[in-house]
């Protein structure tokens, strides 16, 4: 268990990758991203670590974000190798008419 400062420990380092898509042509830009997802997520599961793979889709917001937790100690090899195959994820995200707004971000988790 890691320590950030006294009282704040965590155990497990999650990468999201998230967009903004559109409700455009009967939400075609969703598809296309699930579609997406489909054809990476068993190479995404198979990372060394990982503990969970989550989508989340608000379709209020229209977000549709993955977040891949991984044990704290396995992180670094992942991000060692550019959080392979995110490069090429995120270039099909970014290729899909509706989808905006292609961001990354690394954070802690911690069950309470």
């Amino acid at each position: 268990m890691v320590e950030i400062t006294e009282g704040v420990t965590f155990d497990t380092i999650a990468r999201e990758w998230r967009c903004k898509w559109s409700e455009e042509g009967s939400k075609a830009s969703l598809a296309a991203a699930q579609k997406a997802l489909n054809s990476i997520i068993s190479e995404l599961k198979a990372v060394d670590g990982v503990k969970r793979v989550d989508r989340v889709v608000c379709g209020g917001c229209l977000d549709f974000k993955i977040v891949t937790s991984l044990g704290a100690d396995k992180f670094g090899e992942w991000e060692s190798a550019s959080f392979a195959p995110e490069t090429s994820f995120l270039k099909e995200l970014k290729a899909i008419d509706g989808v905006t707004s292609v961001e990354t971000q690394t954070y802690t988790l911690m069950e309470m």
